[in-house]
């Protein structure tokens, strides 16, 4: 059904197949390099592009989860990002805490 080199890599026991209604195949991928600056552009190298408008969603929600996991003290589930948000957002590691 899909030939081709996936975009990155992933966790091969991770990953899930299933039919639904005999005709939909639904596979579940886990990439191994789920950080927010690493956001695919597509499923396969040069196909299955991602939508612009799906890939910056992508990008905010994995930024979201990055900030969420620096900071476990704060509840990040109503908030929304805007600004420098693409390949992951700013870099805060270097400031001190």
């Amino acid at each position: 059904l899909l030939q081709g080199k996936l975009f990155d890599s992933t966790i091969t026991d991770e990953g899930t197949w299933t039919l639904e209604d005999r005709k939909l195949i639904r596979i579940v991928l886990m990439k191994t390099n789920r950080d927010a600056g690493n956001c695919w552009t597509s499923l396969l190298e040069n196909e299955y592009a991602a939508d612009p408008w799906v890939q910056d969603q992508m990008q905010r929600k994995l930024t979201l989860e990055r900030f969420q996991r620096e900071n476990p003290g704060f509840d990040f589930s109503g908030a929304e990002i805007s600004g420098n948000y693409s390949k992951g957002g700013p870099d805060f590691s270097s400031l001190a805490k």
